[in-house]
């Protein structure tokens, strides 16, 4: 476990404009740096490094952090490896690991579990890529759907033949449990000579499904003629989460950036056959909704993403669950559009009909999010009488607060009112009238009030806000289900080790429910170094007030973070010397925030 205090040295030892040079060509402008951003494509430079802060930030997608940061998410490398890796460039030795034996052989073997079924699934697909080329039927389907043998190599595709125990020939011992946690083998019955083991994919075209580091962590697999399910997909397991991978990412990943945009299709097939005819920047959800998850994920890559969903009535309705997840996350430098092909058509099956450049057209031509906003709204409502304007305006009040703040969250209210037969100004104030949540009682203005430690009153000041925000959210975990989208990836994308920590808190919530503080103490020590240490330094710092109101403050100290982040960013632009382009409409946008945000909680 990392003492307290080391992070925090080390960052000021480094000189970030030194790591971020090694990946990205900097210019000096001002007392800052800048450069094309590494996360999304771009043709201006709006990415600043800033060695006063010791911190990066783009103005186009709105990625930032400090040189930890940076490796993790760019190069790929876990949260230790980057510690390690910035300690040795600088001299520091990394601290020995405090935590007792015990705890660290947990968290070991937790490491090397997860390391181990990736290591069977990689396994597994090489021996299904074999199975590929030695089967005539299925190479003959591949290439009925207009495959290369250098498209299917691309993505690794491969065969399950269709035999009840087919890694039986993969692998030395069929009865090795990993292969039932990895998702590759079913158990049925209890231990005996009556229980039956057999495996999951038979008969299937296989897809293996990658990270953003390229581990094999799951797959999907597909019928070659008729049979249900047409898709099959791997359990969840300790290393596959369907809600938060896309299938394709890590092979679209330069795409992304060259092509200007994220394709966001509904199968494999999908993915591949638009690849093969010169789209390489098409993902796929897994067999699940589009979830806020899915939709940050892109735009880490890109800041542009186009859905795509059959024209028929369960298309209209997967379109309508991505544009909430999308949201959130629709600030003014985005974009977000909607693509409607006909009810007969699929993304494969059109790109093959019709041809690349028609396909491209369609996209030219996808529904802008503002006028998606508005249809969904719209549905079901007869806008040439009095109840169908109110129903929209009904509808359309819960789409709307899902935007950030910002130009196109006002340009909205203008819109939807208008469609509505209203002005703008008193639809706001009607809304602003609907019942406010807990979070946002006038007790969540207050100042917080003073927490007991150690047998002394400490004042909230005395620890940063994502100390107090981390402490919170420990006492209670359950609340992280009440905060929203914005407020889930604002947490998400702090700095180490902060970021890590509610990433991983999301974990624990989804999987295993509200949880107590001492067990997620106990997850947190297998789980890693940092997050123990952080854990444990909470703990240290704070103690219960029982007259405390935990969501009352937690909503009030995001509040707070949420505008010590937009004056912070306000000073970065100051400091940059440029008000021009992404940087100009950024500090208009973040003004306009500020003060809405003065205003108090809302």
């Amino acid at each position: 476990m990392l003492p307290q205090g080391f992070i925090q040295d080390l960052l000021a030892r480094v000189d970030i404009v030194e790591v971020v040079g090694r990946h990205v060509e900097l210019k000096k402008a001002g007392i800052n740096h800048k450069g094309l951003c590494p996360f999304h494509g771009e043709k201006s430079p709006s990415f600043i490094v800033s060695p006063s802060r010791q911190t990066y930030h783009c103005f186009g997608c709105g990625v930032h952090g400090d040189a930890i940061r940076f490796l993790t998410e760019q190069g790929g490398l876990h949260f230790m490896d980057a510690v390690r890796e910035l300690a040795q460039g600088v001299g520091l030795a990394v601290p020995e690991d405090d935590r007792s034996a015990a705890d660290r052989e947990r968290a070991t073997q937790e490491r090397e579990r997860q390391q181990s079924l990736s290591e069977l699934l990689a396994r597994a697909g090489e021996h299904w890529r074999g199975q590929l080329k030695a089967t005539p039927r299925a190479v003959d389907y591949l290439k009925r759907r207009g495959l290369t043998g250098d498209i299917a190599a691309r993505f690794g595709l491969g065969y399950a033949p269709d035999s009840w125990r087919g890694l039986a020939s993969a692998f030395p011992d069929y009865a090795e449990p990993k292969l039932v946690e990895a998702g590759l083998v079913i158990v049925q019955g209890d231990e005996g000579p009556e229980q039956k083991r057999y495996d999951r994919f038979r008969d299937r075209i296989m897809f293996p499904i990658r990270s953003v580091k390229g581990e094999v962590i799951g797959f999907g697999g597909r019928v070659l003629d008729t049979g249900e399910p047409k898709y099959l997909n791997s359990p969840e397991t300790p290393v596959f989460v369907k809600g938060r991978e896309l299938y394709g990412l890590y092979e679209a990943r330069q795409a992304l950036r060259t092509q200007g945009y994220a394709l966001v299709v509904e199968g494999y097939m999908d993915v591949v056959a638009l690849a093969q005819h010169g789209l390489p920047n098409a993902v796929a959800t897994l067999g699940t909704a589009c979830t806020a998850e899915h939709v940050a994920k892109l735009f880490r890559f890109t800041d542009a993403v186009v859905f795509s969903f059959d024209g028929d009535a369960a298309g209209r309705r997967a379109a309508t669950r991505a544009l909430e997840a999308a949201l959130p996350h629709a600030s003014d430098l985005r974009s977000i559009r909607f693509l409607f092909l006909p009810p007969e058509h699929d993304p494969d099956s059109y790109v093959r009909e019709h041809g690349t450049p028609a396909f491209e057209q369609a996209v030219a031509q996808a529904l802008p999010l503002s006028r998606m906003l508005l249809q969904t709204a719209g549905e079901g409502a007869d806008l040439a009488t009095p109840e169908g304007r109110a129903r929209l305006l009904a509808q359309a009040a819960p789409l709307h607060a899902l935007l950030p703040a910002g130009l196109l969250r006002e340009q909205m209210l203008a819109e939807i009112a208008a469609a509505g037969g209203m002005a703008p100004e008193p639809l706001a104030r009607l809304w602003a009238g609907q019942p406010r949540a807990a979070a946002a009682t006038p007790a969540a203005s207050t100042p917080p009030r003073v927490a007991r430690a150690s047998g002394r009153r400490m004042s909230v000041a005395a620890t940063s806000l994502l100390d107090r925000a981390a402490w919170l959210l420990l006492q209670q975990c359950g609340l992280w289900d009440s905060l929203g989208p914005a407020q889930h990836e604002q947490l998400a994308h702090q700095a180490a080790p902060y970021g890590g920590f509610f990433s991983w808190l999301e974990r624990q919530v989804h999987e295993h429910g509200a949880l107590t503080m001492s067990t997620l103490q106990e997850q947190a020590q297998l789980a890693d170094e940092a997050l123990a240490a952080l854990a444990q330094r909470l703990t240290a710092l704070h103690a219960l007030d029982p007259d405390i109101n935990i969501g009352t403050e937690l909503a009030a100290v995001l509040h707070r973070l949420d505008l010590q982040q937009v004056d912070d960013e306000l000073k970065l632009i100051t400091e940059s010397g440029e008000l021009s382009g992404n940087a100009r409409q950024r500090y208009m946008a973040l003004a306009q925030r500020r003060a809405l945000l003065k205003r108090g909680p809302v």
